[in-house]
């Protein structure tokens, strides 16, 4: 047990949803005293970076919670017991309409470590064969194809909103040599 660690005391279920579920915890922090911790709990979920080599494929697509429609990569909630590499597939196929003939994991992180237990895996997909797509019932999305330079002179006049697509383009882009 680290210095910093908190140890759980209690736990109160708030809230048990379809993709997260919220709950309070209160813990004995290192100087002995109480605090309360609320935890978004979440299964996990992928980013993907759909690439022909020339361009990267991005999605439209309104976002409630921000009152916007932003652009992103494609992206999903992995569901109960799936594996990030299977959500990454199913995920650039729903999104997209391409099936990646590879995926190659780049990298991971929490979202926001400080209120939510969600993993974020990051994988490139390459090779890309068009397929039937099927959204989800709940989502509106449009695909917009940038060219790689046009999509890092997004990145770096700050113009995307959605801090996991700025993440995934670098990180792709260093991996494919272009930064």
């Amino acid at each position: 047990m680290s210095r910093f660690e908190e140890r759980t005391l209690q736990t109160e279920r708030i809230y048990e949803g379809r993709i997260l579920s919220l709950r309070l915890d209160t813990v004995l922090l290192p100087n002995g005293k109480e605090g309360r911790r609320e935890i978004v709990e979440h299964n996990g979920s992928v980013v993907v970076i759909p690439t022909d080599g020339e361009a990267v494929y991005f999605v439209n697509q309104y976002r409630h919670a921000t009152g916007l429609t932003l652009l992103e990569l494609p992206a999903g909630s992995v569901e109960a017991g799936e594996d990030y590499t299977v959500c990454a597939e199913r995920e650039c196929e729903e999104e997209t309409g391409f099936h990646p003939g590879k995926v190659t994991y780049l990298c991971e992180g929490y979202v926001s470590p400080g209120y939510t237990s969600e993993l974020q895996k990051y994988y490139l997909a390459e090779h890309l064969t068009p397929v039937t797509a099927e959204h989800d019932e709940d989502e509106f999305i449009d695909v917009v194809r940038i060219p790689w330079e046009e999509a890092l002179r997004k990145v770096d006049a700050g113009e995307f909103l959605d801090t996991k697509s700025v993440a995934g383009l670098l990180m792709a882009a260093r991996r494919l040599g272009l930064r």
